[in-house]
């Protein structure tokens, strides 16, 4: 068992009154850092024989670092390749990421110490420096672009982070082309498997058959519009993706479903038709913002026939207290403008606007298991990931997914389904008795 030494953060031997960055790194951890840290000026703290370990590459890493404490400092120096990490994949870096979270600890260093640090990088060190263009602008300067999820600002938000490229959702997506949380019968079972479980659970409860009409808000590339069409259903899918919509299109011709099935590039706000037997909307409010879920909702009833069912499926806080925003380098890098919100906040919202909750689920354990597949696919198509969108890009992607994995695996954050229903004008739900689908 590796033993650590608590350092005595005066003096480095080679700089004098200063510290080296490894030496900054143990005053900060209290010599407690779990994995082989080096750095450019030759420094290195951390157990020798660790399996995982992190270099720190140039001066404009530790700018990056230390002007940006946290995850986004941490995540712009990966990203840029300045903080560079061995013993993992780049496409699946869960496993350095599981070993700092449960073992990494850093304490408020005092005035004292501060002044240490700051004389030890140098001034120079503190003045920040351009992000990597792969990084969004703060909140605060996308009003400028229009408020917060107005039309033009979410159509902006989801360009950012669905008009990657089809051929690189591709590679870690798999032949399913679907970008949201699969359904597992057991652990061993494949991704495709998973995913066709999960357009067949949501279906099952939605009570889609042969004949009924139903609206996929935020369709993404179509996977619930094709797999109802498969099965008989008329299923029209919108979309704020243009290349998304592109991509589905092209699916639906090659499947023959043309008769049945549909994907335009349409804000939801603009979902044609009404009197729908359901309607599906699976990873989209993530997307809508917090203050327009009663607007949101309303919509979505209004796009029902009395006695339809609206399946609600989304990432969730797990709790309703927390803020809604998401942690700055999701923010920056992944989901500009999203925001998370308890189940119950969600349930109290449709509730208000007329729906009647039937059924309520937590999935979290399935969407840890769908991230460990997609970090792998990602992992296993590096390569040709890198040459279709660059290094740092795709490192974003494997660093925001296998981050992922571990929240969920922690309870950071979940996965609710929400059933909920438009009873007709006596108050009849038009469900039977019990639970009616394989769960």
């Amino acid at each position: 068992m590796t033993t650590f030494r608590r350092p005595t953060p005066v003096t480095d031997p080679v700089k004098g009154d200063r510290l080296s960055l490894a030496g900054i790194v143990d005053l900060l951890t209290d010599g407690q850092f779990p994995v082989r840290f080096t750095a450019y000026d030759g420094s290195a703290t951390g157990p020798p024989d660790a399996a995982i370990s992190v270099h720190l590459a140039t001066p404009r890493g530790a700018t990056y670092l230390f002007t940006a404490p946290g995850d986004l400092g941490m995540a712009r120096a990966y990203i840029a390749g300045d903080l560079q990490a061995e013993g993992v994949h780049p496409g699946d870096p869960y496993e350095a990421m599981r070993v700092m979270a449960y073992q990494l600890r850093f304490r408020r260093p005092t005035l004292a110490e501060l002044a240490l640090i700051t004389r030890s990088l140098g001034w120079q060190r503190l003045r920040p420096v351009p992000p990597p263009p792969q990084e969004s602008a703060p909140r605060w300067r996308r009003t400028m672009v229009g408020l917060a999820h107005s039309r033009h600002r979410d159509s902006e938000a989801v360009h950012h982070h669905y008009d990657v490229s089809n051929q690189f959702y591709e590679f870690v997506l798999g032949p399913s082309m679907t970008y949201t949380c699969a359904v597992f019968d057991h652990p061993e079972a494949s991704l495709e498997q998973a995913q066709e479980r999960k357009h067949e659970l949501i279906a099952d409860k939605l009570g889609l058959r042969a004949g009924m009409r139903l609206l996929d808000v935020g369709c993404g590339w179509g996977g619930m519009v094709r797999y109802a069409a498969r099965h008989g259903v008329r299923a029209l899918g919108v979309t704020l993706s243009a290349e998304q919509a592109r991509w589905a299109q092209q699916a639906i011709l090659r499947e023959g479903l043309s008769g049945l099935a549909e994907v335009r590039h349409l804000d939801y706000r603009d979902a044609p038709g009404s009197d729908y037997d359901a309607v599906s909307s699976i990873g989209l409010t993530e997307h809508v913002g917090v203050h327009t879920y009663r607007s949101y909702f309303a919509l979505l009833l209004a796009k029902l026939r009395p006695g339809g069912r609206l399946l609600n499926h989304c990432i969730t806080q797990p709790d309703n207290r927390s803020r809604a925003q998401t942690d700055a380098f999701t923010d920056r890098y992944v989901f500009p403008d999203g925001e998370l919100a308890g189940a119950g906040k969600i349930i109290t919202e449709a509730q208000n606007t007329g729906f009647e909750i039937r059924h309520v689920e937590n999935l979290r354990e399935h969407y840890a298991l769908t991230l460990k597949q997609w970090c792998a696919n990602l992992a296993g198509h590096w390569d040709e990931a890198v040459a279709e969108v660059g290094e740092p890009t795709a490192r974003v992607w494997g660093l925001y997914m296998a981050s992922s994995r571990l929240a969920f695996e922690r309870n950071g954050i979940q996965l609710h389904q929400v059933l909920a229903v438009r009873p007709d004008g006596t108050g009849n739900a038009h469900v039977p008795l019990r639970p009616w689908w394989h769960s």
